[in-house]
């Protein structure tokens, strides 16, 4: 038993990195030739976090299928032009009955517990912030991190019960459930980048694990008794989340975020969100998140809006008149408080 002991304890703690051959490869190619999806992008790369942010180590896990060049999805991030992104501003959607307060309730119950979790309270005009509450990177990435990690349970959840729901009924879903999907494929971009910045500890795995397991069954049963409250809930947790993010990039605009202010985005988001060459600094990578939140916003403030028997997604559907404006997929006509099904249909 002993010699079997000597070996499990001897294993590395990281993967073994790639043999030189490989690795000379990926280095001499040019970034825009690898694909987003390439080197198993569902393996993301261990980032171990140094003083310094141009000395940094990437350890990447070995091949998992050989002959396999990279693997694709169905799903391209549409375009987000600078201007764009800056378009984009705080909203609020007044709850209107009794299922929009449940929602907003939820939410701001939720935005406590993280913000006591991670150490996080907005400063009111000219106060000085304790210590205790000063946001560093270090914080802002444990942050979104948890956030994300959480984000992306909803959109799954309901296009999974709205698949099983259009099975059960033979009948189709006109819509909803690519829509739903994609939402969660987004965050979990977001949370993928995020990891390729830090690596989160022990401590943080586990509230992960935990609240995830929580919300996953508490949002199953919820969305089963009132899909409309559901996605009310989704839209004012993006509303939190653009608050969030805005908070975020005005730090580094104010230059309180100095290892960031030259920091480059993770080539994984260069690739994910097209972003062009003089646009791949930290600062750029949140304002592409944060349009990706306000259309999460808008999106789950408009289906909760409308009938969710009967509906189709108008996200996914032709016009008869293509010169109103209607919802669309990009930034066009955003609405932080959504779309009204009177201005719909």
């Amino acid at each position: 038993m002993m010699p079997l002991l000597v070996v499990a304890r001897s294993q590395p703690s990281f993967p073994r990195p790639l043999k030189a051959s490989v690795t000379s490869t990926i280095i001499s190619a040019s970034p825009r030739s690898i694909t987003q999806h390439s080197l198993h992008r569902d393996y993301p790369r261990r980032f171990i976090s140094s003083t310094s942010q141009n000395q940094s180590k990437e350890y990447f896990p070995p091949p998992q299928t050989p002959g396999v060049k990279e693997v694709t999805t169905v799903w391209s991030h549409p375009v987000f032009t600078e201007a764009q992104m800056r378009t984009v501003q705080i909203a609020h959607r007044d709850a209107k009955n009794w299922s929009d307060w449940v929602a907003l309730g939820t939410v701001r119950f939720f935005r406590w517990g993280m913000d006591f979790v991670t150490g996080y309270r907005h400063p009111k005009p000219d106060e000085v912030q304790p210590v205790r509450f000063k946001m560093t990177e270090r914080k802002w990435l444990a942050r979104f991190i948890f956030l994300e990690s959480i984000a992306g349970v909803p959109g799954m959840v309901a296009g999974m019960l709205r698949h099983l729901r259009s099975l059960r009924r033979m009948k189709r879903d006109n819509g909803w459930i690519e829509t739903l999907l994609e939402e969660a494929f987004n965050e979990r971009m977001h949370l993928l980048t995020f990891l390729k910045l830090a690596e989160p500890g022990w401590f943080m795995r586990l509230m992960v694990l935990g609240a995830q397991g929580v919300f996953f069954n508490a949002f199953f049963l919820s969305y089963i008794i009132s899909p409309r409250t559901c996605h009310r809930f989704v839209g004012y947790l993006e509303e939190e989340a653009v608050i969030t993010y805005t908070r975020a990039i005005d730090e580094i605009e104010a230059g309180k975020l100095p290892k960031w202010t030259n920091l480059d985005a993770p080539q994984i988001a260069v690739q994910y969100w097209n972003m062009p060459e003089n646009q791949c600094k930290m600062r750029d990578l949140l304002l592409y998140i944060r349009a990706d939140e306000a259309k999460h916003r808008e999106v789950n403030h408009t289906l909760s809006n409308l009938n969710q028997a009967l509906d189709p997604n108008p996200y996914r559907i032709k016009y008869d008149d293509p010169t109103k404006q209607h919802p669309r997929q990009g930034l066009e006509n955003l609405k932080g408080a959504g779309w009204e099904r009177k201005d719909i249909f």
